[in-house]
């Protein structure tokens, strides 16, 4: 029996237990994301404005698909590509870069430059964003 999901306080991500994903539904292009990258939120308590909480995220992208600058967060991120491979440091027309394979994993503290990032075959990664105050 499926039981609804909640915070158990205000701001934070709600509890939940093992469940099934439906990796055909549900996916949508993050904004100032080119088409062809895709991502399904998992669990989010994230506000950008006021630079608190986290995100998990499953991030694909299409067979073909490049970006065309670095991107760059204000939280850190946490990566790990779990299928397909990945060039990174592509030039704005898709070319060249450095091709990573599954499995590899990146850690980037906020204000760091990354990218762009292509895929020639396809690829899904696993994703953590969240902020941190010291």
């Amino acid at each position: 029996m499926s039981k609804p999901w909640r915070a158990s306080a205000p701001n934070q991500k709600a509890h939940r237990e093992f469940h099934n994903l439906d990796l055909a539904a549900g996916w949508e292009t993050p904004p100032g994301y080119p088409e062809g990258f895709k991502q399904k939120i998992l669990s989010s308590d994230i506000d950008e404005t006021n630079k608190t909480g986290s995100r998990s995220r499953l991030l694909k992208l299409a067979p073909g698909t490049f970006s065309t600058v670095p991107f760059i967060h204000d939280h850190w991120e946490e990566v790990y590509l779990l299928e397909g491979e990945m060039i990174v440091g592509n030039d704005k027309d898709g070319n060249g870069g450095e091709r990573f394979q599954a499995p590899t994993y990146a850690c980037r503290p906020a204000g760091v430059y990354h990218g762009p990032f292509k895929s020639d075959t396809g690829c899904m990664m696993f994703e953590l964003h969240y902020y941190t105050h010291e």
